[in-house]
């Protein structure tokens, strides 16, 4: 599942230690899709979490909370009421067989079989970094003239009943020297201020005064409701 190969730019790191404990620890909500020669062409990563069913509660700084925030409850033992999809990924030359779909359709069927009474997500629009000027909030109120949000990746969420709760305007903060980011992006960086990097939802924030570059990527919390759920 780990060795697939990500469609995400090079400079998305999130904490590898953490990772690796929650996917370990909660092992039983890492999906997997395999094609006819046992190959991994899909997965779904996902950590448990004590939310309490108030969107006022899911944090601003959404996927890098959400993996804190597994480690704190599993620690203090707090019930787990839902589950928390940090990634759908399908492998590239296998997204023209609409598996992204399915694939969420089996992080909610798995969660509904496990009791929790939702499926949340920061969910990381698959077009925004098309338009990285512009605020999360802005683009999500591009929408199709049957309602639904433009960006494929929101709109096959809420064609499986996702409601769109909110922007995380800080999921996943991404800081290292410009020598690192230079190797992540091959750009020059070479001037102060905010850059566009490629595959980046919002500008790179570069000093050169400082040799340090920052990115900070907004997500959108997306709930998927659980009915029939014993809890």
């Amino acid at each position: 599942m780990i060795s697939m190969e990500s469609s995400w730019p090079a400079y998305i790191r999130p904490d590898g230690l953490l990772v690796e404990w929650a996917f370990d620890r909660h092992a039983e909500h890492q999906l997997v899709v395999v094609d006819e020669r046992e190959q991994v062409i899909a997965r779904a990563a996902g950590v448990a979490l004590a939310w309490d069913g108030d969107p006022g509660h899911l944090p601003d700084t959404g996927w890098d909370e959400a993996l804190r925030q597994c480690l704190s409850d599993t620690y203090a033992d707090r019930e787990f009421t839902t589950l928390c999809a940090l990634e759908v990924a399908v492998l590239r030359g296998h997204q023209s067989r609409n598996l992204s779909a399915s694939v969420l359709r089996a992080v909610t069927d798995h969660a509904r079989g496990k009791g929790f009474r939702d499926v949340v997500s920061p969910v990381r629009p698959s077009r925004k970094h098309e338009h990285p000027e512009l605020p999360m909030d802005e683009y999500l109120t591009s929408l199709r003239p049957d309602g639904l949000p433009a960006d494929p990746w929101l709109r096959v969420h809420v064609r499986a009943g996702g409601e769109v709760l909110k922007v995380c305007p800080a999921s996943m903060t991404i800081s290292g020297s410009l020598a690192q980011w230079r190797e992540w992006t091959g750009l020059p960086l070479d001037t102060s201020g905010p850059v566009e990097v490629p595959g980046a939802l919002t500008p790179l924030t570069v000093s050169l005064e400082h040799n340090y570059a920052v990115y900070v990527e907004p997500n959108v919390w997306v709930r998927h409701r659980l009915t029939g759920s014993s809890l």
